[in-house]
This record gives structure tokens, C-alpha cells and sequence, in this order.
């Protein structure tokens, strides 16, 4: 294995920290402790002190209903995980995102990259503490549409998920349109 040039010093510690530390990373990472414990705080009333899992169904306005429901799988419901190994399979998975996710904050170029990341990172966290915690994820808002001859119910999801969309959209918006995406051009 090769080594350094003479009088060139290379430390490791360096070189790890400019994969996890970047200009942009701690504007990222406070948007991401906002929204968990932003989440967290809202999932912990809605169970805890409003007992949201003791009521059917709150009626909050037009189209929109509080409910809980707990998720076992990931987005949308799919791959329910009934199962201890399943739900840390899951676990393990995401925190791999939430690593990968923080090595692409150190590299944002942007602002608005940054705090997307932090959005998504930050429910991806939020997420992870219901999985941990309760097994499932906790989601509570209904979106839904009712009329005489059709109805209409979209999944039910929570602040978490409210701000991993939130956070893609942002990217999608920075690539599709951002400052890099018209040098790109």
C-alpha cells in the first residue's frame, strides 16, 4: 500500500469529517431536529393527551379528518412488517438513509438543498422513533372527499411524511429549476 509524500500528513479524521460536515450541514440538520421534534410532539398529543386512539374518527374541517392508525410497512402501507425482524429490517434500512441522506447535506450546494434535506431526514427520524418506540408508525390525518354517489379517502399520514414530501419536492424543484439546473442548461 502506498504512503503519504514526505512531510505531507493525511489524517483520517479529516477526511471522515468532510463526508458528514459541509457549509450547508447545520442549517440542514436544524431544520431536521425542527421537524422530529415537531412530529414527535404532535404524535405524542394526539395519543397521549387528546387519546386520539380511543375516538373513531375527529372531524377537523372539510376533507379532513384525525384518525389513528398505525403503519407496520413503509409509504402508502406497503410491505407490512407484522414481525420483530421485520420491523427492524425496516429500522436498519432507514437509518442506511438517513446516512446516505447526511453525506449528500455535506455536499448541498444550496440552501433550499439543504433544508430539503434536513426535511426529509428529519421525518425519516421521526418515523424511525415510532418504529423504535411503538413497533408501527403512528399517522393521523385523513384526507378525504365524500359525496352523495363517490367518495374519495387518501392514505393517512402525519407531519413526517408531510415534510419527506416536502423535502423531494424541494429537490425536484432545485433540479428541475434551481441555480445548478440553468448552468446545467
Amino acid at each position: 500500500m502506498g504512503s503519504a509524500p514526505q512531510g505531507c500528513r493525511v489524517s483520517t479524521g479529516a477526511v471522515s469529517a468532510k463526508y458528514l460536515w459541509g457549509p450547508l450541514t447545520a442549517a440542514g440538520l436544524a431544520a431536521a431536529a425542527i421537524i422530529g421534534a415537531l412530529d414527535q410532539a404532535s404524535k405524542l398529543w394526539l395519543i397521549y393527551v387528546f387519546d386520539l386512539g380511543r375516538r373513531d374518527s375527529v372531524h377537523v374541517a372539510p376533507f379532513v379528518d384525525l384518525v389513528l392508525t398505525w403503519n407496520t410497512g413503509i409509504s402508502y402501507g406497503w410491505f407490512q412488517q407484522e414481525g420483530p425482524f421485520g420491523q427492524w429490517a425496516l429500522l436498519a434500512l432507514k437509518a442506511v438513509v438517513v446516512a446516505l441522506l447526511w453525506i449528500w447535506l455535506a455536499r448541498a450546494g444550496s440552501r433550499l438543498s439543504a433544508i430539503a434535506l434536513g426535511l426529509i431526514i428529519g421525518g425519516a427520524l421521526g418515523n424511525a422513533i415510532d418504529r423504535y418506540v411503538h413497533g408501527a408508525v403512528a399517522d393521523f390525518v385523513l384526507l378525504n372527499v365524500e359525496t352523495a354517489n363517490w367518495r374519495f379517502y387518501w392514505y393517512v399520514f402525519s407531519l413526517a411524511d408531510v415534510a419527506i414530501v416536502a423535502g423531494v419536492a424541494g429537490l425536484l424543484y432545485e433540479s428541475l429549476w434551481g441555480d445548478r439546473a440553468a448552468k446545467a442548461r
